[in-house]
């Protein structure tokens, strides 16, 4: 078995399996807080199907396209947890 196919048929369908269990938690997240992670690990588990996808099709420049999202997500992770440290001062 090569890596391609290593990727195509156990990383990938993994990765697609964890979205879905992601997004119902995502969509019956009980607070804000559960949904905000749940939209982060989404986000998490979108860039590990683009790097598969960048892998598969020999192509680098999605990897790029990876990298910036990664990088909002990680700033509206900040921009949360600093929302909800002003919220808890606030009242």
């Amino acid at each position: 078995m090569e890596l391609v196919d290593y990727l195509f048929y156990v990383i990938l369908p993994v990765l697609v399996f964890s979205a879905l269990l992601v997004f119902v938690r995502f969509a019956l997240g009980p607070s804000i807080s559960d949904r905000v992670v749940a939209l982060d690990l989404l986000l998490t588990i979108g860039i590990g199907i683009i790097v598969v996808y960048a892998i598969y099709t020999n192509q680098p420049h999605y990897l790029d396209i990876a990298m910036i999202l990664g990088l909002i997500a990680f700033l509206g992770t900040v921009a949360f947890s600093y929302y909800i440290e002003k919220r808890q001062e606030n009242g």
